[in-house]
């Protein structure tokens, strides 16, 4: 298959084929006579592999040990695991870190009246002159 298949078939743009060949993160693909790449079967399953494992936020380092430990048939399925525990743990400290933003921000928009006053405290807390507990 061409880029342009493979593309439309794991749903992984041709651009990032072409970076994930790039960094290492799938095989290159050999070349027919005309230049253009030729993907195989396995090529195919390995970017749905990586589309799936980003589509859960894994970040390209995590990945290359989730390829690894996939191609690994000895591997501990503790191994696997542990990454996706980690993983997870990482999400939550996000999911937090978000919550709190959101609650900020939700707090400095109900302290605006949203009139044609020039006074907003979304605009005083941006600048650091309100607290947006304060608010």
């Amino acid at each position: 298959m061409q880029i342009s298949d493979v593309a439309r078939t794991t749903g992984v743009s041709a651009k990032m084929i072409r970076h994930y060949e790039a960094i290492g993160l799938i095989p290159p693909a050999p070349r027919r006579e005309s230049n253009y790449r030729d993907y195989d079967h396995a090529d195919i399953h390995r970017l749905g592999f990586v589309r799936r494992a980003r589509d859960l936020g894994f970040s390209i380092p995590e990945i290359r040990d989730l390829l690894r430990l996939w191609e690994d048939r000895d591997r501990s399925s503790a191994d696997v695991k542990a990454l996706a525990q980690n993983h997870l743990a990482e999400l939550d400290a996000r999911i937090t870190l978000m919550r709190e933003m959101r609650d900020t921000l939700s707090t400095l928009a109900n302290a605006c009246d949203g009139n044609d006053r020039p006074h907003c405290p979304i605009i005083e807390g941006l600048a650091g002159l309100t607290s947006a507990k304060q608010a």
